[in-house]
């Protein structure tokens, strides 16, 4: 892996290379360094990992407008990972004049759309067949079912990536697995990163997917408290010394730099560095 600084304006294009490109890193309620969406280039094609409510404003800072993100994957409906799409598709529609198009299962479509997106995209505008729906401001595109892991999982390649999307166990905080959990997802991308999304600690999880693939890099959620749901770092640190070496922290608290020292002596990689390039070759 090359890590590279950005130089001003976020470049939505490389050499080929996989580049994963955090524009926020923090976790929900953050106020210093957005809220952990990322941004996945391949030549002169992207896409963007959850959009969160303060992504619009990052992209911004990054010189680009929302409508400017053509593709994008989103791993579950907490706003910090959708509060920013209805901006990107009003937008969409009424000033760009330009679906985006969207990886995502339909029974993850339903959810989105009847949960959180209709309220404030659907009466917009009357048709005859009634109000606006999802394919009105989305292209979507399905992954096909995925059985090589010990939970529900899909696939795709889908310009030029290739993603595995798995359930996590993310909330409510008692939930006992994956399956009684509400709908979030992870991501394996092109077979050698492994982004944890919003999930528990899920030992099955990182031990299942870091021996059937040549995983060369863990983005995973951490939480500095125990209980909750996110990954608490005490459970963390309970993992082989060889997967904690390509961890690399990422979902974390405003006052993050508090626990450099700690999670560098547990032998983690580093916490994750907003607008930052991670090559993968």
């Amino acid at each position: 892996m090359q890590i590279r600084e950005l130089d001003k304006t976020l470049q939505l294009h490389n050499d080929g290379q996989l580049t994963v490109f955090p524009v926020g890193t923090g976790s929900a309620f953050t106020k210093k360094n957005y809220q952990n969406n990322y941004i996945l280039i391949k030549g002169d094609k992207h896409i963007m990992i959850d959009c969160g409510t303060r992504a619009p404003e990052a992209l911004y800072q990054l010189g680009h407008a929302v409508t400017d993100i053509k593709n994008f994957l989103i791993t579950h409906s907490h706003a910090d990972h959708i509060g920013g799409l209805e901006e990107a598709i009003l937008l969409g529609r009424y000033v760009k004049k330009q679906k985006p198009h969207i990886v995502i299962t339909p029974k993850y479509e339903k959810l989105l759309w009847n949960d959180s997106l209709k309220g404030g995209s659907a009466w917009n505008e009357s048709k005859k067949h009634g109000y606006l729906g999802f394919d009105d401001f989305f292209v979507p595109h399905r992954p096909k079912k995925y059985r090589g892991l010990d939970r529900d999982a899909w696939e795709i390649d889908y310009e030029g990536f290739n993603l595995i999307i798995f359930r996590t166990m993310h909330y409510p905080d008692n939930s006992e697995s994956w399956k009684d959990s509400a709908f979030s997802t992870g991501l394996i991308i092109d077979k050698k990163v492994l982004f944890s999304g919003d999930t528990r600690f899920d030992r099955s999880m990182v031990e299942t997917i870091t021996s059937r693939f040549p995983i060369e890099y863990i983005f995973h959620d951490v939480q500095f408290f125990p209980g909750g749901v996110h990954a608490p770092f005490d459970e963390l640190k309970t993992l082989a010394p060889e997967i904690k070496a390509k961890t690399i922290l990422m979902h974390y608290p405003d006052n993050y730099l508090d626990y450099s020292d700690t999670i560098s002596d547990e032998g983690f990689h580093s916490f994750v560095k907003a607008h930052t390039y991670y090559d993968f070759f």
